[in-house]
C-alpha cells in the first residue's frame, strides 16, 4: 500500500499533526520536510553556549535544537540552534515547544552555520530576514568555519550589525552584558574531547 504525504494547509493543521515519532520537520508550502539532525561540533558548540547564557539567566529559559519557531514565509517553520526564551515562555511552552506568531518573540536565536552555500544562506540570508519579521532583539550567527560569531541586534529598520567576533575577543551583547565568554572559547569548547 502506498501511503501518502500529508498537505497541511494552515499552521493549525500541522500542530495538531503527529506521525508517532520525535522526528522534526519544517513545513514548507504545505509539506513536511524532514529536519537532519546537527552535527556534533554544532551541537557541542550550542550546548556549551547553552551553559554560559543559562548561569546568567536560568536553565529553563535556554532551549537548544527542539524549541520550534512559527515564522512568515517558507518554511512556516524553524528550529533554532539555541534559544533563549522570556519568562513568559515558560508555561506557554508547556505541551508544545513552540513559539508561535502570536507569542512575543523570544530574547536571542542562535544559528551554528554548517559547512555549505545552500546552509550559509538559510542562516545569513533566509532565517536572519525571518527572525527580523518576528521582532527577535538579537541573532547570533555562530560560523564554526570561520572561526566567528556574528551579534546582530534589532533596531527600527531591523537587524543591524553589533559585532563580529574573532580569536580572543569577548563576544559583546546588548541583552547579555555580563557575559564574558570569548570567541576562542565558544570553538574550543566545541571541539574538545
Amino acid at each position: 500500500m502506498v501511503q501518502t504525504r500529508p498537505r497541511f494547509y494552515s499552521f493549525d493543521d500541522y500542530l495538531a499533526y503527529d506521525d508517532g515519532t520525535e522526528n522534526f520537520y519544517e513545513l514548507f508550502n504545505g509539506e513536511l520536510v524532514p529536519v537532519p539532525p546537527e552535527s556534533g561540533y554544532n551541537t557541542s558548540v550550542a550546548f556549551f553556549l547553552s551553559i554560559q547564557l543559562a548561569a546568567l539567566v536560568g536553565h529553563l529559559r535556554v532551549r537548544l535544537h527542539g524549541l520550534e519557531l512559527e515564522v512568515r514565509g517558507e518554511p512556516k517553520n524553524r528550529y533554532p540552534d539555541l534559544t533563549v526564551i522570556r519568562p513568559e515562555h515558560i508555561g506557554l511552552l508547556a505541551k508544545r515547544n513552540t513559539i508561535r506568531l502570536t507569542m512575543p518573540p523570544p530574547v536571542l536565536v542562535v544559528e551554528v552555520v554548517s559547512p555549505g552555500e545552500l546552509q550559509w544562506e538559510r542562516d545569513y540570508i533566509a532565517k536572519r530576514a525571518q527572525y527580523e519579521d518576528l521582532g527577535i532583539p538579537e541573532y547570533w550567527i555562530v560560523n564554526p568555519q570561520e572561526q566567528t560569531v556574528l551579534v546582530l541586534v534589532q533596531q527600527e529598520q531591523g537587524f543591524v550589525t553589533a559585532g563580529t567576533f574573532a580569536g580572543s575577543q569577548r563576544l559583546a551583547s546588548p541583552q547579555f552584558a555580563n557575559l564574558t565568554l570569548t570567541a576562542a572559547q565558544l570553538f574550543v569548547a566545541g571541539a574538545e574531547e
